[in-house]
């Protein structure tokens, strides 16, 4: 009872507020498209933090989008403050069309190598239309760090992992965007046997501009079947977003160090409220 009221303050909270949102990047507008009909620049980057904006790369346009993660910066001085230890994940991302993208990533985190497919089901209208913007996630991964030597039944399949998300965000004025992210993810082996393999997340996120070229950005996801035996934690980042030219950076502070989708929805194991939170920063280039 008490998941469900969460549920449904994350939906009155995402349909109550109204105040920012934020210029674009590479010759996108500030303002609604009138020749389209559709709000535009509703996200800059096409993850908000860890989780995944509306945002989907143009016809052709290929996305380069460095991931990295340092350590725990609980590790104080002795591991200059994470930076002794640190995941990285390179991906690659393609837009097929101006509604459909496609994505490859190999990260350092279990060596994990991701799949993915986004792409837009609902945009939101400028003046009447639809009141959100709604786009679709898959991803399969695949966890290559898992070693016969020490699980001798291993099979392929237990590698593999799966996410599927329906993204509704909602640009309520120049200067904040706001997003709902319900989850579904499965993964064939979980390390906890109490765990149910098939697992559940409400996500919400959001950015607000500062300047002109910088942003408050947050996202948090609700794991509701979590064992509660279970180390892992709800991931929570927040961070900024600076635009230099034909980048978007992003800095930001994060309890989960994986980057890809079944890593920070399952494997957030900092915990804030003892400051064991990983520093790091997404780095994208369009070609």
């Amino acid at each position: 009872m008490a998941r469900m009221k969460l549920v449904h303050l994350f939906l009155a909270f995402i349909f109550s507020l109204s105040l920012y949102a934020q210029d674009d990047l590479l010759n996108e507008i500030d303002t609604d498209s009138v020749q389209n009909k559709h709000v535009s620049a509703v996200f800059k980057g096409l993850k908000i933090i860890n989780f995944e904006s509306t945002k989907l790369a143009s016809k052709g346009e290929f996305y380069f989008v460095v991931s990295h993660r340092f350590g725990s910066v609980k590790g104080g001085f002795k591991e200059l403050f994470g930076l002794d230890q640190a995941a990285t994940r390179l991906n690659f991302i393609y837009g097929i069309s101006n509604g459909l993208n496609v994505g490859f990533s190999r990260s350092s985190y279990q060596k994990t190598y991701e799949m993915s497919l986004k792409y837009r089901l609902l945009q939101q209208g400028v003046k009447g239309g639809s009141p959100v913007t709604i786009v679709g996630f898959n991803s399969i991964s695949v966890n290559t760090l898992l070693d016969e030597a020490f699980l001798p039944e291993l099979e392929f399949n237990d590698r593999l992992s799966y996410v599927s998300q329906l993204l509704i965000s909602r640009k309520f004025s120049k200067n904040l965007s706001l997003e709902l992210m319900p989850t579904l993810v499965h993964e064939n082996l979980v390390e906890n046997s109490n765990q149910d393999n098939t697992q559940y997340v409400m996500g919400i996120g959001g950015r607000c501009k500062i300047t002109k070229r910088l942003s408050l950005n947050c996202d948090y996801g609700y794991h509701l079947n979590r064992d509660n035996n279970s180390i892992y934690k709800n991931n929570l980042a927040v961070g900024v977003d600076i635009e230099t030219g034909g980048h978007v950076f992003q800095l930001q502070f994060s309890n989960a160090q994986p980057s890809f989708e079944s890593g920070y929805l399952t494997k957030a194991a900092g915990d804030w409220g003892n400051l064991d939170i990983f520093f790091g920063f997404n780095l994208s280039r369009v070609f």
